[in-house]
């Protein structure tokens, strides 16, 4: 089991093997869980945010509008389900 120190700064060297196993690269973010006295590292992929203006559009985008739609939609959505589970004979305290 590969392990390093701690050094001065609280900083550590993640082993290179452990580097290659889990895809992380100069840079890579990584998060540290604790779990039952242990801390588990593990690769942070990216956020919907971090991916914000990598896929090009035509033209300007409202993002308010987007966001007004995506609610709507799920709005819509939560209604219909709603509906459909009630058709099937269940109800509210169900």
């Amino acid at each position: 089991m590969p392990s390093t120190r701690i050094g001065r700064r609280g900083q550590i060297t993640v082993p290179k093997a452990v580097r290659q196993s889990m895809g992380l690269a100069v840079g890579d973010r990584v998060a540290f869980v604790e779990r039952g006295g242990e801390v588990v590292l593990r690769p942070v992929r990216q956020s919907l945010r971090d991916l914000r203006g990598s896929v090009p559009v035509d033209g300007p985008q409202d993002f308010d509008a987007v966001r007004d739609a995506t609610r709507r939609v799920r709005s819509e959505r939560l209604t219909r389900d709603a509906g459909s589970a009630n058709a099937d004979g269940e109800t509210d305290a169900d």
